[in-house]
């Protein structure tokens, strides 16, 4: 026999794996001094689509790893360096170990894409405003509710322009994100 549903009430709420997500997260990236003598403090802003589940896998225990598609929208500050703002696009998969009740989850990923900055012809800075970036990122994700996740997490980032002007120093930075999700 089926029951009726409380007024308000429809059904059990959907799993992560089950909807599309749209995220902001910020944070701060230290340079590493590796390319550049330069020391950079980049402020991260970004705002990503993630798809639903594209791949996955059911584990004995009910838990989930699985793949999403995930694109983004870099608004970076450079707080500490001779350029001051970095606008880019980036794709890569996330990757994500899910608990079986989908409460929390162990994320990750890495990719690249492409941006601007304003360069200014600094030694030891970016030799033009065109640039390359790849990243990778691992953080934890935690389920408030079927619509809001909180997640914190590490990232590295490189930035640099493919060696099209010589020199071509480049920046390598890590630091902490955290992130607000959006389920739909």
């Amino acid at each position: 026999m089926l029951e009726a549903q409380p007024a308000g009430d429809s059904g059990p709420s959907p799993k992560p794996w089950e909807t599309n997500s749209f995220d902001v997260s910020t944070g701060v990236l230290w340079g590493l001094k590796r390319n550049t003598p330069l020391a950079y403090r980049i402020v991260p802003t970004e705002f990503t689509w993630r798809s639903r589940q594209a791949f996955g896998r059911v584990l004995a225990n009910g838990g989930r790893l699985m793949i999403r598609h995930r694109l983004t929208l870099i608004a970076s500050w450079i707080d500490q360096g001779p350029e001051s703002h970095y606008i880019a696009f980036s794709g890569s998969p996330s990757i994500e170990w899910w608990n079986p009740q989908g409460t929390w989850a162990l994320v990750g990923g890495a990719g690249g894409g492409f941006g601007l900055l304003d360069s200014r012809g600094v030694p030891g800075g970016q030799g033009q405003d065109f640039t390359l970036n790849w990243f990778g990122r691992i953080a934890v994700e935690h389920s408030l509710s079927a619509e809001h996740r909180l997640s914190a997490g590490l990232m590295f980032q490189h930035m640099s322009n493919g060696g099209q002007t010589e020199p071509n120093p480049g920046v390598d930075a890590v630091g902490f994100t955290v992130m607000h999700t959006w389920a739909f």
